[in-house]
C-alpha cells in the first residue's frame, strides 16, 4: 500500500511540491520479494539441479547454464587500420578508410557508424586542442 503523501510537504498555497517521490530507491516489487522467499535456501540445490540437467542433455539447463558461464557479448571489438588522427585532415583520411572498410565487408554499417561517432568526438578535440594552442600563441605575440 502507497504511503499518503506528508502535508508538510505542501507548498504555501495548499498543492503538492512537484515531482513524484515514487518508491524509494532499491525497493523490490511484491512478486520479487514472495519470489525470493519462496527460494530462501533452495539457491545451491537449484543450481545443482540445473548443471545435472544440462550434464544430462537438457539443453534449455545447458542454455541456463553456458548464459551464465559466457554471456553474449553486447560490443564485440573492431579491428580496422586507421591513419593516426591529429588534425581534421587526418580525420577525414580516417572516415575514408572506414569506408573503404564498409565497402570490403570488413565491417559492417553499425559498426561503422560507432567507429565514426569516436571519430568525430575524437576530431572535436583534436580541434579544440588546436584552437587552443593558436589563442595561447596570439595572446604571446601581444
Amino acid at each position: 500500500m502507497v504511503e499518503p503523501r506528508n502535508p508538510a510537504e505542501k507548498s504555501g498555497d495548499g498543492r503538492f511540491k512537484p515531482g513524484n517521490p515514487g518508491k524509494p530507491k532499491g525497493a523490490r516489487s511484491r512478486v520479487t520479494l514472495a519470489i525470493e522467499a519462496l527460494l530462501e535456501g533452495q539457491h545451491e540445490s537449484l543450481t545443482k539441479a540445473a548443471i545435472n540437467k544440462a550434464l544430462e542433455g537438457d539443453t534449455v539447463a545447458l542454455r541456463l547454464c553456458l548464459d551464465r558461464l559466457a554471456p553474449t557479448r553486447r560490443d564485440a571489438p573492431v579491428s580496422i587500420e586507421l591513419p593516426p588522427v591529429r588534425s581534421a585532415a587526418d580525420a577525414v583520411a580516417a572516415s575514408a578508410a572506414v569506408l573503404a572498410a564498409i565497402s570490403a565487408g570488413d565491417i559492417t554499417p553499425d559498426e561503422a557508424g560507432r567507429i565514426m561517432a569516436v571519430l568525430t568526438a575524437h576530431k572535436a578535440i583534436v580541434e579544440t586542442g588546436d584552437l587552443e594552442a593558436r589563442i595561447a600563441a596570439l595572446e604571446e605575440k601581444n
